[in-house]
């Protein structure tokens, strides 16, 4: 497959032209001064945890929207909805320990025996628990929680991520009540950020900007991607954040979204495609870079990289209030496709989705991908990453997440000026 020739006199009149190369360093060569790891110290100290009260409304919500769906109660499991409700963090197990907010009233907490004292200490929200002994039904306690909360049958909501033998188990007991998905639930709650939540992916944004320069100057020739990993890590933990990931792709490898099994040695000239993460408060950043190691870049890799940042720019213009969020991946992927590469997800070209939500999970509902007609609304987040994918050769991301306002998006992290450039 040839690509459509491009013009670089055009690309450079539209502000992704060659000349601002001469300005800049070459990561492993003519490089100007690093960050200093040594120097690095926590960024803690301004960070605004979120509020009893702010959970607290949260639970309303979902009460409200139990109520307009007719569910009696809705069930979450150990993990990241039970946080974004409850504040509470409890490790999975085989001994089931959930939590019931019902459509009135207060949320109830079923656990191991054993375990309730502990629960007591860790409770922000509610008093009421429901132990169960070690050779008891914990499915009889949670029937027992939602029957309490004034829900004799009806509908009951099962968050995503409870685990099957907890549901099954559920099933298998509540008699008159009919399990459903909490999706109409939690969702509509979790899609739409507040300003405390973005402060603190902003935060973790902020952090993960410096993290990965650190792992920039750590780059060494011959050597393999962790380098940059371990330094990336160090960095996000040196300055408080919780390290999440931090990838490196060398040359051929870059051409996979998700890097290669084979061993990686870097070489002058290579294409280094990174992506990284951190959480502040369990929220999250990630962020993608795209660079050449060691020397100037080749025509090839300056037009692909410059072709990756006009789509991600047409995936951004895109992004409008009361626009569906296909809409998002359909401008990115016109801008590869018409420049010869695809169709669809056809390689090379672009082989997934433009881009993903982000909260307190990495990965989340309002992902940019053809079909999906949610309306853009203020508060969503989500990531612009087409990436453009050519087998042999190389590969070219560049990731940076928004926020939507009544006006638009916002970038949590500026694009890439230039190849030779990461940061703005």
């Amino acid at each position: 497959m040839k690509m459509k020739r491009r013009n670089f006199i055009q690309l450079s009149a539209l502000g992704f032209g060659t000349s601002i190369l001469s300005s800049t360093s070459v990561y492993g060569a003519k490089k100007t001064s690093s960050p200093d790891f040594d120097q690095l110290t926590s960024r803690m100290a301004d960070v605004v945890p979120i509020s009893l009260e702010e959970r607290k409304a949260r639970i309303a919500k979902a009460q409200s929207l139990m109520e307009k769906n007719g569910i009696r109660a809705i069930v979450l499991d150990s993990g990241t909805s039970m946080n974004y409700f409850t504040g509470l963090t409890w490790g999975q197990s085989e001994r089931p320990m959930v939590v019931v907010i019902s459509a009135k009233g207060e949320v109830r907490y079923i656990c191991p025996k054993f375990e309730q004292a502990r629960l007591e200490e860790l409770i922000k929200i509610g008093t009421d628990i429901y132990p169960w002994e070690e050779d008891e039904s914990p499915y009889e306690q949670i029937k027992k929680a939602i029957i309490d909360s004034g829900a004799a049958s009806g509908k009951i909501g099962i968050e995503e991520r409870v685990r099957f033998f907890i549901a099954d188990g559920l099933r298998q007991v509540a008699t008159g009540f009919e399990l459903i998905s909490a999706d109409p639930v939690v969702i509509p709650c979790r899609i739409i950020k507040s300003p405390a939540e973005i402060a603190l992916m902003q935060h973790a944004t902020n952090l993960t900007i410096e993290a990965m320069k650190i792992g920039f100057a750590a780059l060494k020739e011959g050597e393999g991607p962790s380098n940059f990993s371990s330094a990336v890590a160090q960095a996000h933990q040196k300055m408080g954040a919780r390290h999440a990931f931090a990838l490196a792709n060398f040359g051929e490898a870059s051409a996979f979204p998700h890097g290669s099994s084979k061993p990686q040695i870097l070489k002058k000239g290579d294409v280094v495609l990174v992506d990284c993460g951190c959480m502040v408060q369990g929220y999250n950043s990630d962020i993608s870079r795209t660079i050449v190691f060691g020397a100037e870049p080749t025509p090839r890799q300056i037009e692909i990289w410059n072709l990756e940042k006009e789509a991600q720019a047409a995936g951004f213009k895109a992004a409008q209030i009361g626009a569906p969020l296909e809409a998002v991946d359909a401008a990115a992927r016109k801008v590869i496709t018409d420049a010869g590469f695809g169709p669809d997800y056809k390689l090379p070209g672009l082989p997934h989705r433009t881009g993903h939500g982000i909260g307190m999970d990495g990965h989340e509902w309002g992902n940019a991908v053809r079909g999906n007609k949610q309306i853009l609304e203020p508060g969503m987040c989500f990531s612009i990453e087409p990436n453009i994918s050519i087998v042999g050769e190389f590969g070219v991301r560049h990731e940076d997440c928004v926020y939507m306002t009544e006006s638009g998006p916002v970038w949590f992290s500026k694009p890439s000026p230039s190849i030779s450039q990461p940061f703005a």
